[in-house]
């Protein structure tokens, strides 16, 4: 995830509030069509050193042609006149093969909802910095994860991301612990969204339900 701007003063914002913005999935093929808008949306959204812009636009449309080939991929757009947000990722494998490189044991409950098909990766979350941009944001992650019957998301963010990770606690995420992914090893954070009902047992939302479990 890519350091977000900061919302400009409202007053001088021209986007539309939430009300009037249309949530819309794109499959695989839809994605693929919009690419040329999602990169400048992408762009106009990112916090990038001066003289980077186009070296950021061409590494975003490399994962992006990269992340629509994922099974289980997906890909929620927000629209009111013009593009103005959008999420993508795809459904964690049950198999836990997801999670290799976690730094320690991984936590049970993580475990038992990524075997019962109930976690969902976020790869990018790309909102306009307007006055909404954060609760743009949330309503875009929490819509795709409920539209994949999830009740957790999860996202990595690189240690140096300070912005990124700052951003993604604003709107509700928790840091769970590291993983390593190659190449390098890269060390990155793992942070996760959780649906579940908040209890004193499980304050933190990671309940494990057996009555949601998918059928194989």
């Amino acid at each position: 995830m890519r350091t977000p701007r900061q919302p400009p003063d409202p007053e001088g914002s021209e986007r539309p509030d939430l009300d009037t913005v249309r949530l819309r999935r794109l499959n695989r093929w839809q994605a693929e069509g919009l690419r040329e808008d999602l990169a400048d949306l992408y762009v106009e959204s990112s916090a990038t050193e001066p003289g980077e812009e186009f070296h950021d636009r061409e590494r975003f449309l490399h994962r992006l042609a990269d992340n629509v080939k994922l099974p289980g991929f997906d890909m929620l757009v927000a629209e009111a006149e013009a593009l103005t947000g959008c999420v993508l990722g795809f459904s964690v494998p049950r198999d836990g093969s997801w999670w290799q490189g976690f730094d320690g044991p991984l936590p049970q409950n993580l475990e038992q909802l990524t075997a019962s098909g109930h976690v969902f990766a976020i790869l990018e979350t790309v909102v306009h910095p307007h006055q909404h941009a954060r609760g743009l944001a949330r309503r875009l992650q929490e819509r795709l994860l409920i539209d994949h019957q999830a009740s957790l998301g999860v996202t990595l963010v690189d240690r140096s991301a300070r912005s990124a990770g700052t951003a993604l606690i604003d709107w509700g995420w928790q840091e769970v612990g590291r993983i390593q992914r190659m190449p390098g090893p890269t060390t990155l954070r793992v942070l996760v969204l959780p649906l579940g009902e908040r209890t004193e047992r499980h304050p933190d939302g990671l309940a494990h339900n057996d009555r949601t479990q998918r059928p194989e």
